[in-house]
């Protein structure tokens, strides 16, 4: 979702919230029943540790095969030709740029650092020994390219740099025998350390290593590339606007993302988790009033509607105020007024009192007239995957994200429910940004790789026009342009509280509805209870977080 008009952001776990309403079932309800309270066997809750000048005119698309277009020099004009085809990107759908990291977590370099961050010099003892890093560090100590080509260490600028040449040639051999995420890792840092020689040198190999249809981090691998260079070219914010031109069609971008929403659970997990907290805190309110910060196509409220609609006595009225910015009204074909049709339709079906307030504008325009509220309402704020999209302090003097905080605080809300993605990306230096992006896409191209075959061509459409987006954002932009601004539950935790809420403490069933969900997806997925929210895990890695305050 958008942020404002300036602050554009993608489709990421973005456009999975705009999951699309499958045709032979009208309400969408199919068999995904998320408040049914059923207990199932233990899957674990093994660790999900947490360490957890421009040319305007061009356009970058990444080709559906491996990438091999030629590298053009970082200096270059035509090097903004570059070929990415994506167009939208999954959790979600800018930022600032600061020299300090959020003191909640700050990824280490675990990697090292194989670059001293100078210029190729004259002195060819330093180059060879810097030179040696790179490979130790690619290839290990028992490689020889180096050795093979000591008759180039001459003293000179021109040998100098026909020696690094040669060795990155010689690397590209060697590819077979090269760790791509060491690559990428050693291509973030020499960018950070400004080395635009080994920068180039490393792009050239990587060009060579990655592919859209080949292994998990060959496919990452491809979309990282096409963000060093739009960050090389100054022009992350006009791939990120240029796309815009090449996204699919509303019902191709319907079935990508649906497509995501079908074999990922992180959607599923922030509806059901959410849902069944509401459903509880509302359980004797005869008005309620929700609030949702990304209606998208509403389908997670018809799932509560449907469980309202079985409450003894009857069902209370209901009344749902849809916020969204216009941006969504391509993945969804239409306005709001389709939300709030398609909902009143389901709602009449199971003879629930019914009312829908659309609010078309980015969150960051909202103000408290826009909400409708009224006398006697019992309210439930609803924060899908939506709150890192709001600038802060950060970026602006204006902190929409604390500010929407307190709005909500002053509407004296029964709930509001809180989830996001388990990362650090808001306020952290370029590399540490760019290694946290590398690990968590990681584990998400990996959960990808286990529910879909590589070579499946909707699969491909729909890692590049739901997901690659976000990553050149993270890595190519700054300052507002950079909409992907991820923060960990432990900053969550600390905003909300300033904000003057108390964690609700997230039921038995909550947990139990999560994990009957999670039966009919991969094992690798682990769900943890910790500091007040529930976290969704794949492998040892946090992906997400449910909470809810009052």
């Amino acid at each position: 979702m958008q942020t404002s008009q300036k602050h554009r952001t993608p489709a990421s776990i973005h456009r999975l919230c705009h999951q699309p309403v499958q045709e032979t079932d009208p309400f969408c309800l199919s068999q995904f029943q998320i408040l049914e309270n059923n207990v199932c066997s233990d899957m674990g809750s093994q660790g999900t540790s947490v360490s957890f000048q421009n040319y305007k005119d061009q356009f970058f698309t990444l080709e559906s095969s491996s990438a091999t277009a030629g590298f053009v020099g970082y200096d270059s004009p035509s090097a903004s030709a570059v070929s990415i085809s994506s167009s939208r990107s999954p959790f979600s759908p800018q930022g600032s740029q600061s020299c300090l990291s959020d003191p909640h977590h700050s990824p280490d370099n675990t990697y090292g650092s194989p670059f001293s961050g100078s210029s190729l010099v004259d002195d060819g003892n330093e180059l060879k020994n810097k030179l040696r890093e790179l490979e130790i560090s690619l290839l290990g100590p028992e490689s020889d390219i180096i050795d093979s080509c000591n008759c180039c260490f001459n003293s000179g600028a021109h040998h100098a740099a026909s020696m690094a040449s040669i060795n990155f040639d010689r690397l590209v051999e060697m590819i077979p025998r090269l760790d791509l995420k060491q690559v990428l890792v050693a291509c973030g840092q020499a960018l950070h350390d400004g080395d635009m020689s080994t920068v180039a040198g490393l792009m050239h190999v990587l060009e060579k290593m990655v592919s859209v249809s080949g292994e998990p981090i060959q496919r990452l691998g491809a979309y990282m590339l096409e963000g060093l260079r739009a960050r090389l070219e100054s022009s992350g914010s006009n791939i990120y606007k240029a796309l815009k031109c090449e996204q699919p069609t509303s019902s191709e971008l319907m079935s990508y993302m649906h497509i995501l929403f079908k074999i990922c659970p992180y959607w599923k997990f922030a509806y059901t988790t959410a849902n069944v907290v509401i459903n509880e805190v509302m359980e004797y309110e005869p008005k309620i009033h929700i609030i949702d910060f990304q209606i998208a196509q509403g389908t997670q409220w018809m799932y509560l509607i449907a469980a309202l609609a079985k409450r003894p006595g009857g069902p209370p009225s209901i009344r749902i105020t849809g916020i969204d910015d216009s941006q969504s009204n391509h993945a969804r074909g239409g306005g709001l007024n389709i939300v709030g049709q398609r909902l009143a339709e389901f709602a009449k079906s199971y003879h629930v009192p019914f009312e829908f307030h659309d609010t078309a504008m980015s969150g960051c325009e909202v103000q408290l007239e826009h909400l409708k509220v009224q006398p006697g309402e019992a309210i439930a704020v609803n924060f899908p995957y939506v709150l890192h999209h709001m600038p802060d302090e950060s970026v602006s003097t204006m902190n929409h994200r604390d500010r929407l905080l307190r709005l909500v605080k002053s509407l004296s809300p029964k709930v509001v429910t809180l989830v996001e993605q388990e990362s650090n990306t808001n306020t952290s230096p370029f590399f540490s940004r760019y290694l946290e992006t590398l690990d968590y896409y990681t584990a998400m191209f990996e959960c990808i790789d286990v529910a879909c075959p590589r070579d499946d061509k909707q699969r491909i459409n729909a890692e590049q026009h739901c997901v690659a987006r976000d990553i050149v954002n993270m890595i190519a932009c700054e300052e507002h342009e950079r909409v992907e601004r991820h923060e960990l539950f432990g900053k969550w935790r600390s905003r909300f509280m300033m904000a003057g809420f108390s964690p609700y403490p997230l039921s038995s069933s909550v947990t139990m509805a999560a994990r009957d969900m999670l039966k009919e997806y991969n094992s690798n997925y682990r769900l943890e209870e910790r500091q007040g929210a529930l976290y969704l895990g794949w492998v040892n890695r946090a992906m997400a977080t449910s909470s809810a305050w009052r």
